[in-house]
């Protein structure tokens, strides 16, 4: 039995993939193929940080050719956090019962999708992980392999946590947890952003499970990756552990 009285669906019913985008016109129409593919009941949000290259254009004909999906247009490139934090409230705003974090590049697989709704059922934030056994990453140069193994180590000292893969971002949350979270209290952008989401779910008391997942890097485009950006979130760290813990769920 799930966290709410039931497994979630297999087929991804009652869930919503939030998918934001930044010059993804090759990838998006794939990416949304291979989600329905292995999930044929869930839904899918784009949303699009006003994308150059015609991802929101592509975006609006998906939507118009299929009820799965839909699109959350933007201005202009603020950043995965803020992308995602409207994703969330645009969930919270209907009726879904699950929601993930995805990215559109094929680093987050489709074919995990399952494994995390079975984990679902009794969590309440499931994290993908590659750190644990089953994990790991495909086509990194050594440095990045450091540096991403070197900050998730840096940020569970500081914060204490027991989890494996802080800064990864491909979750699932329970609507329940994303209505006790002050969305707006969230300041993190990139790398942060998924520390911080992680540490605030951990400090409202809930159940998290972490599931294996092979990262691969990305095939088509450029990736968005920077050191300055695992940087910023290990600087971060101490912002999220000095500051005062939000109200635990009673």
């Amino acid at each position: 039995m799930g966290a709410d009285g039931g497994a979630p669906p297999l087929d991804g019913a009652g869930a919503l993939i939030c998918l934001p985008t930044y010059n993804e016109a090759e990838n998006l129409p794939l990416m949304v193929a291979a989600i329905f593919e292995v999930t044929p009941a869930i839904h899918v949000l784009v949303i699009d940080d006003g994308s150059p290259d015609g991802t929101g254009a592509i975006a609006d004909g998906l939507v118009a050719a299929d009820p799965r999906v839909h699109v959350l247009h933007r201005a202009r490139k603020e950043g995965l956090g803020r992308a995602y934090v409207a994703g969330f409230r645009w969930a919270l705003e209907r009726s879904y019962s699950l929601v993930f974090e995805m990215d559109c590049d094929f680093s987050h697989q489709p074919r995990y999708l399952p494994d995390f709704l079975r984990a679902a059922a009794d969590a309440d934030l499931v994290l993908g992980s590659r750190y644990i056994r089953g994990g790991g990453t495909e086509g990194w140069a050594w440095h990045r392999k450091m540096l991403s193994r070197g900050g998730n180590t840096y940020a569970r000292l500081v914060l204490g946590l027991p989890y494996q893969d802080l800064t990864g971002g491909f979750k699932c949350f329970r609507r329940t947890l994303l209505e006790q979270l002050d969305l707006g209290e969230i300041q993190g952008g990139g790398y942060v952003f998924q520390i911080e989401l992680t540490w605030r779910a951990v400090q409202a008391g809930v159940r998290i499970a972490e599931v294996p997942i092979v990262f691969p890097d990305r095939v088509r485009g450029a990736s968005k990756m920077r050191g300055a950006i695992v940087l910023e979130a290990v600087r971060n760290v101490w912002r999220l552990r000095l500051q005062a813990a939000p109200r635990r769920r009673s």
